[in-house]
């Protein structure tokens, strides 16, 4: 059973500050270039909106999401007006000097000349080990020291006791960004909850990225949406997601896609924090999305430069669930699989390599679980 009392979700009537960060890992694109008229309005919304924080990373749509810092905000906005969070893709680096060359890359690319805060990427236990062979930490510390980086850290996929690990070892950093949602609390996969105290314990600033898992936390089961519709019928399954995180104490900044001024909107509305009783009906809801979800894919596309086959994974595991949710949804399922296979490796075509689950953050079994949307969708 969630204990809400040991994360001070009890008191209503007091109005939080929105700690929407936006997350630049999805941007709105038309005929698969950036539609920047579109990035345009979501920016300058944002801000207007009251938030500040802009999340971009060297990797995230092959670059395309530097330039939006660029072309959006560096060029557009005073720079006292937007914070920025940029991340050294580490897990590329051989030596010291390779870390110099991509901040110095990323400041170009940007169009800035210091970053609010500056993250190693992705630090896993692979990637961690390379962070310490090429002292990417001591890189971080002194780019703090100089100015270029105001605040350091890192994102994180891996165990609580790896993250208690690295954190003992390096007390300079100052923020962990983290997978926290309400679906992934407990999971022995993520560990969100464990890792979220982690942090906490050792006194540092979280962020969040995923509060709505890649959208799967926007669309749940009727059953389970129900539930949530009882108590509160205006509010919508992602907006209980994002109260979710955004009430826990120590959380600084919840980082999320947005593409849409729909969704930006009520995005960035003012909330009270969940209640004691509004929580336990969450996780009762969180029961019903996790038995109804086949694959815990969240669509962030890391595995996609890595399928020699060409097989939009994400896409195929989106639809995979809908239909294992909603079998009577075929005849709409169907067509749209058709169509994205016509121009893509069907899910029959994987040959089991295990290049994807090696870049998948969510640790899932893509090649097993890819076989079994291939029967589905192809039978």
């Amino acid at each position: 059973m969630f204990q809400a009392d040991l994360y001070n979700f009890k008191k209503r009537g007091n109005t939080m500050k929105n700690k929407m960060g936006f997350g630049l890992l999805r941007l709105p694109e038309t005929e698969g270039k950036p539609d920047w008229n579109k990035i345009f309005a979501l920016t300058d919304r944002y801000l207007e909106l009251g938030g500040t924080y802009f999340d971009t990373c060297y990797t995230y749509m092959d670059g395309v999401s530097d330039m939006a810092i660029k072309k959006a905000l560096s060029e557009r906005k005073p720079r006292d007006s937007f914070r920025v969070i940029e991340k050294l893709p580490g897990y590329f680096c051989s030596t010291y000097e390779d870390c110099r060359k991509y901040f110095d890359e990323e400041l170009r690319r940007t169009g800035l000349e210091y970053f609010d805060v500056f993250m190693l990427h992705w630090l896993n236990g692979e990637n961690y080990e390379i962070a310490e062979r090429c002292e990417e930490f001591r890189f971080l510390k002194e780019k703090k020291e100089e100015g270029t980086a105001l605040r350091i850290g890192f994102s994180y996929h891996d165990s609580a006791d790896l993250l208690d690990r690295i954190l003992t070892a390096h007390p300079e950093m100052d923020v962990v960004l983290l997978q926290v949602n309400y679906l992934d609390w407990d999971t022995a996969g993520i560990e969100s909850r464990r890792c979220y105290e982690t942090a906490v314990k050792h006194g540092k600033r979280v962020f969040v990225m995923e509060p709505v898992k890649g959208g799967t936390l926007a669309d749940i089961p009727r059953e389970a949406e129900q539930i949530l519709r009882d108590i509160h019928s205006d509010w919508s399954p992602a907006d209980w997601a994002l109260r979710f995180v955004q009430s826990l104490p120590g959380v600084e900044l919840c980082l999320s896609g947005m593409n849409e001024l729909s969704q930006l909107e009520a995005n960035m509305r003012s909330f009270e924090p969940l209640s004691g009783d509004e929580t336990e009906a969450l996780f009762r809801a969180r029961d019903i999305i996790t038995k109804n979800t086949e694959v815990p894919c969240t669509g962030c596309g890391y595995c996609l430069d890595h399928c020699p086959m060409g097989i939009p994974i994400p896409g195929y595991f989106r639809m995979y669930n809908e239909l294992k949710r909603y079998p009577e949804d075929d005849w709409k399922v169907q067509p749209a699989y058709e169509q994205l296979a016509a121009s893509h490796g069907r899910a029959s075509d994987c040959i089991g390599c295990g290049s994807c689950e090696e870049h998948c953050p969510q640790r899932i079994e893509i090649s097993e679980n890819m076989k079994r949307a291939a029967e589905l969708l192809e039978n």
